[in-house]
């Protein structure tokens, strides 16, 4: 065999490598894991801008939109199994095509509403109690460089930004934190949703800082999500960045890497 056959030769193996390669990871994004940077502060403090995860997409089964571009010609869902009340779920927004992350708050067959802060389901109450301030610095956060908003503003660059925290316990017995920055707004007070078969009602940890179904579609809002939209459960955070960059290593918080989502 001459140098340039073998030249030839590798040249070969290198691509069929490379196209092998592409092809597992595109099959385990496919039907595994989908990896998902968080770029807002909607469910703090939760989930954090900067936070890495991966999406289980076996957690609800499989539809059109748990391929890559959307492409899977499947019109419902396959092997598709029930989310929970406090899921905290990536979805395909019904209209702009855009990925969110929310944690599910109703279910089919389900009344919620805001009444004076307080979320109330098949109307009662949710239990709520007081916990310490949750605190972070004012500054432009992530590679879209949103600033907090705070219940202690104005906040000058680098000051302490504060919101009130609060644990909230679902029907189910499912608890997380909650934030709420000022009273009186009109995601404090809604009217009365009432979810529909076979879609799902979301609502963001920040409460004033996250458009959820709270708000209509046509509002851009995120409104009623059908369950063939529903792409999988957030498990756990693998990695997180508090800066603009992944590589600004002095802003890794290594506290969060392989945190359980809750």
């Amino acid at each position: 065999m001459t140098s340039d056959e073998k030249t030839d030769g590798g040249i070969v193996e290198t691509i069929k490598t490379v196209v092998y390669a592409l092809l597992i990871a595109g099959i385990f994004r496919t039907l595994f894991f989908q990896p998902f940077w968080i770029p807002s502060g909607s469910m703090k403090d939760t989930l954090l801008v900067g936070d890495f995860l991966f999406v289980n997409k076996m957690a609800y089964g499989y539809s059109q939109y748990s391929c890559p571009f959307s492409v899977c010609p499947i019109e419902d869902r396959l092997l598709g199994s029930e989310p929970e009340r406090g899921d905290v779920v990536v979805f395909r927004h019904p209209v702009n095509g855009s990925d969110f992350i929310k944690r599910l708050i109703g279910l089919p067959g389900d009344t919620i509403q805001m009444i004076d802060g307080v979320l109330n389901i098949n109307g009662e109450p949710v239990k709520m109690v007081a916990e310490s301030p949750f605190i972070e610095t004012f500054t432009k956060q992530g590679p879209l460089g949103y600033y907090p908003k705070c219940s202690n503003g104005p906040v000058g660059e680098g000051g302490t930004c504060e919101k009130e925290r609060f644990t909230e316990t679902l029907p189910n017995g499912v608890s997380h934190s909650t934030l709420n920055v000022r009273d009186g707004l009109f995601s404090d007070n809604t009217k009365v949703f009432s979810v529909p078969e076979g879609h799902y009602f979301f609502m963001g940890d920040n409460r004033d800082n996250s458009e959820d179904s709270r708000y209509s579609q046509v509002s851009g809002g995120v409104g009623f999500v059908p369950a063939k939209y529903l792409i999988g459960r957030a498990d756990r955070i693998m990695f997180s960045s508090a800066g603009r960059s992944l590589f600004y290593f002095w802003t890794w918080r290594a506290d969060r890497f392989f945190k359980a989502v809750e």
